[in-house]
């Protein structure tokens, strides 16, 4: 089973120890982020990477999925 979310960039910063990027639920701006809105009302993620080129690849603005997939316990 998995739960999929929609998540927009709001910042990119770059310090000593790599990038951070901060994203929030969609909340408006299409029909479609009113339906996600409606079942992801809040919260946040916010992830780093020491990758460069990783990192480009989120832009404020930019809307991205997230889903979240049940992991099966490691062996």
């Amino acid at each position: 089973m998995s739960v999929r979310a929609k998540f927009k960039v709001q910042s990119v910063t770059k310090d000593a120890n790599g990038h951070s990027v901060k994203l929030e639920p969609v909340t408006c701006g299409s029909v479609e982020n009113e339906r996600f809105f409606k079942w992801t009302p809040c919260g946040s993620i916010q992830i780093g990477t020491l990758n460069e080129e990783a990192a480009n690849q989120f832009e404020p603005g930019k809307e991205f999925y997230v889903d979240f997939t049940q992991a099966e316990p490691a062996e």
